[in-house]
């Protein structure tokens, strides 16, 4: 038993997290030179982030912290595997589990599975990943924080799910059952002619100051009512490696495949480092 874990999550079960989320998400939206330079440069020594990768180092480029920690990348950086049927990493991250669903249980830690029609918010959408495969990917606050498309894709619907906003990092998810299931989420569900229906689900959590997606803008966090889209009759089509969407703080993304639909490479395991673009796995088809 974890007890640093249990002493972790009790903490939090104390806090205001949406509240303090607001807050911060109003101060990370403050253009105030002052501020917005002060939080960036503590951003920058705090996390260690890696400024010669950004497309520009000069602080003056951001208007706030946001636009800062959703930064661009130079161009490069980030190179998209192109090997055929390949399937990529959506971000930048520390794969927390990766492997099969069990029936249709998702790994979460050492002892502990959660559902995938909890994390789905529809147990008809989850059916068709029974014994599929799941790869989770923790973004750090170092890490680039857009999300990108692992395969080509046309988006068919997404589904926002309004929830708590623990942390996502290891500890949390040692010790609290079902966290990404609780978490306010985006479920993105996708059609592709290799893999057939796949998922992006965005995790938010604590300080996160929002989920942006390219065609729905901000999703902000706070209780209320899901909010199911049909997207199947927009032009919603995407390339393999195009951006998607962003975060506004350290977070986890989410991929959900059909049964055999994905063959992963060796070096896929958890608590393995990956890069946004990198190849993962190999369409079966």
């Amino acid at each position: 038993m974890n007890h640093s874990a249990e002493i972790f999550v009790a903490l939090q079960r104390l806090l205001p997290k949406h509240r303090l989320s607001r807050l911060i998400a109003r101060a990370a939206e403050s253009k105030r030179p002052w501020l917005k330079d002060f939080f960036i440069e503590r951003a920058i020594d705090a996390f260690d982030i890696d400024m010669e990768e950004a497309i520009t180092d000069d602080l003056e480029h951001y208007e706030n912290f946001n636009q800062f920690f959703t930064r661009e990348l130079k161009a490069g950086v980030r190179p998209i595997a192109r090997a055929k049927r390949s399937v990529v990493s959506p971000a930048d991250g520390v794969i927390s589990q990766v492997g099969k669903i069990t029936k249709t249980r998702i790994l979460q830690a050492k002892g502990i599975d959660y559902s995938v029609s909890r994390l789905l918010g529809n147990s008809d959408s989850a059916k068709q990943y029974e014994n599929g495969r799941f790869a989770t990917i923790y973004l750090s606050p170092k890490d680039y924080h857009r999300v990108h498309m692992p395969a080509a894709g046309k988006l068919i619907s997404s589904r926002y799910i309004p929830g708590e906003l623990f942390s996502v990092n290891d500890k949390t998810a040692q010790a609290l059952p079902g966290l990404f299931a609780r978490n306010e989420r985006l479920v993105c569900e996708f059609e592709c002619k290799e893999l057939g229906s796949f998922s992006v689900i965005f995790v938010g959590a604590m300080l996160v100051a929002g989920i942006e997606t390219i065609w729905g803008g901000f999703e902000k966090p706070g209780p209320g009512l899901v909010r199911e889209t049909d997207h199947s009759k927009d032009s919603l089509s995407f390339k393999k490696g195009d951006e998607i969407g962003r975060f506004k703080f350290g977070s986890t993304v989410i991929l959900l495949f059909k049964d055999e639909a994905v063959i992963w490479e060796d070096n896929i395991k958890a608590y393995a480092a990956v890069n946004m673009g990198e190849k993962m796995a190999i369409a079966k088809q």
